[in-house]
C-alpha cells in the first residue's frame, strides 16, 4: 500500500482552499488525514458532453492533490447514470443518453483532464470505473431494498422538485432513481470521502445514508466552490450564457476566454483554476492593474493546459491582436469551406460554437460577422464573395475563410 503524508501544511491547503463545504466536519477529515490511513476519494461524472469547462477542473486539482498525498483516487463514470439522467435545475428532465454515446464523451473528457491529474502514475494510479458494472446487475428486489431507506417527502426536499412542482411542472418517476443509483455507487466502491458541486450534495448525502446501512461506514462529502460572478451570481461557466472556458480549446481559444471574463471574476478563478500560492496571488491582484493581472491569469491557466511555450504565444496573440488592435489576416488560422455550406456547421467543425443550437444563439444575439458585417440568418450560407473573409465570433474568435475551389 502507499504510503500516505500527513504534513498538516499541505493537508490544510486541501481543506481551506476552494472547499464550499465538508460534511460531517473539517475537523472529523482532517483527523483522518492526519492518522496516515490511506482515504478512498471518489469523483462521479456523468459524461453528457464531449467538453469539460474551467468549473469542473477545480475538483481534479484537489484530486490530484489528495492523490500526490498517497490516498487512493477514482474517477467514476456513470455510464449508467447517464441513461437515467440528473434532474436539472431548469424545470425539465434531462435528456436521456446512450451508453454509447457516454463512453464516446468520457475517452475526450480524460484527456481534457490529463494536464490535471496524474491518471497513470506509476506508485498510486487513478483508479476508473463504470458504475454500469454494478447498476446494471441490480435485481428489482435490490432496488426496493435501497428505495426503504428514503420517503417521498425527503426526495421532494430537493430544490430542482421544489420549483417544478410550483411551475406545475412534471416529476418523472425516474428521476427519484437517480439519487438512490448515485447513492448507491458509494456503497459498491467502499469511499470514504465523495467530491462534487453543491449541485450534487442531495445525492451524495444519499450515498452517506446508504453506506451507513450497508457497510456500517461513515463518508464524508467534500463539497467544493462553485464558479459564480459576485456581482451577478451567474455561473462563470455556462453553455447557454455563452461564457464558458472549455479545457479542450486551443491555446489561443482559452486565453482569450480568460481574458473576456469580467474583472470581478479574477480573484476566484485564481484561486479556484490556479497553481499559484495565495500569497502570490494576493500580490499579483494588489500590485497590477486587472487588464494586466488578467493577462497573468489566463497565462496561467493556458500553461497548465498547453505548457510554457504554448501559453507565452497566445498571450503574445492577444496583446498583438486585442491590445494594439494589429489583427493581420496573414497570420489568421485559415479554414476551408466550400460554398453553400451553412455557417452554423462552419462555426461547430472549426470549435467556435459547442453545437448548431449554440450556433444558432450565437447568431440570434448578434455575436457573429463577416468582415465587420454582423449575420442575423441562422441559416447564412456560405457565398463565393466569402472567400479570404474574416470570421468573428464574440470578441476574441476570428477565422480567415478560404472557398475550396
Amino acid at each position: 500500500m502507499v504510503k500516505t503524508i500527513t504534513d498538516e501544511k499541505k493537508i490544510d491547503e486541501i481543506l481551506d482552499r476552494s472547499v464550499g463545504e465538508i460534511l460531517p466536519t473539517k475537523k472529523e477529515l482532517k483527523k483522518r488525514m492526519m492518522s496516515g490511513e490511506q482515504l478512498r476519494i471518489y469523483i462521479g461524472t456523468d459524461a453528457t458532453g464531449a467538453s469539460l469547462h474551467l468549473g469542473h477542473a477545480t475538483n481534479y486539482m484537489i484530486l490530484e492533490k489528495f492523490r500526490q498525498l498517497g490516498h487512493k483516487v477514482i474517477f467514476l463514470i456513470g455510464d449508467f447514470t447517464s441513461r437515467i439522467g440528473d434532474p436539472t435545475d431548469k424545470g425539465a428532465a434531462r435528456v436521456q443518453q446512450t451508453r454509447e454515446e457516454v463512453i464516446a464523451h468520457t475517452k475526450t473528457w480524460l484527456n481534457q483532464i490529463r494536464p490535471l491529474v496524474d491518471i497513470d502514475n506509476a506508485d498510486n494510479p487513478v483508479e476508473i470505473v463504470y458504475n454500469h458494472d454494478w447498476l446494471s446487475k441490480l435485481t428489482f428486489e435490490d432496488i426496493i431494498d435501497i428505495a426503504s431507506n428514503f420517503t417521498v417527502q425527503r426526495m421532494l426536499e430537493r430544490d430542482m422538485f421544489e420549483k417544478r412542482i410550483q411551475e406545475g411542472k412534471p416529476i418523472h418517476l425516474h428521476e427519484f432513481f437517480y439519487p438512490l443509483m448515485q447513492g448507491y455507487d458509494s456503497v459498491e466502491l467502499n469511499v470514504d470521502i465523495e467530491m462534487c458541486g453543491s449541485d450534487q450534495k442531495f445525492n451524495a448525502l444519499a450515498g452517506r445514508t446508504l453506506l451507513k446501512k450497508y457497510k456500517n461506514k461513515e463518508k464524508f462529502v467534500f463539497i467544493t466552490t462553485l464558479l459564480e460572478n459576485p456581482k451577478t451570481g451567474e455561473k462563470m461557466m455556462s453553455k447557454s450564457l455563452g461564457t464558458g472556458v472549455y479545457l479542450d480549446w486551443d491555446a489561443s481559444q482559452m486565453f482569450g476566454g480568460v481574458m473576456s471574463q469580467p474583472d470581478e471574476n479574477m480573484k476566484q478563478l485564481f484561486i479556484d483554476t490556479t497553481l499559484l500560492e495565495l500569497e502570490e496571488i494576493n500580490k499579483i491582484l494588489e500590485k497590477n492593474e486587472p487588464r494586466d493581472a488578467k493577462i497573468i491569469l489566463a497565462t496561467e491557466i493556458t500553461k497548465i493546459f498547453h505548457g510554457k511555450d504554448e501559453a507565452k504565444k497566445a498571450q503574445e496573440y492577444f496583446i498583438n491582436t486585442f491590445s494594439k488592435k494589429e489583427i493581420s489576416a496573414e497570420d489568421m488560422e485559415e479554414i476551408e469551406v466550400a460554398v453553400g455550406d451553412r455557417l452554423i456547421d462552419v462555426l461547430v467543425k472549426n470549435n467556435l460554437a459547442e453545437s448548431n443550437a449554440d450556433a444558432k444563439r450565437k447568431i440570434k444575439q448578434g455575436g457573429v460577422s463577416i468582415d465587420k458585417n454582423r449575420i442575423s440568418d441562422v441559416q447564412y450560407i456560405i457565398q463565393p464573395e466569402d472567400d479570404k473573409k474574416i470570421i468573428k465570433v464574440g470578441k476574441v474568435h476570428f477565422r480567415k475563410v478560404a472557398i475550396i475551389k
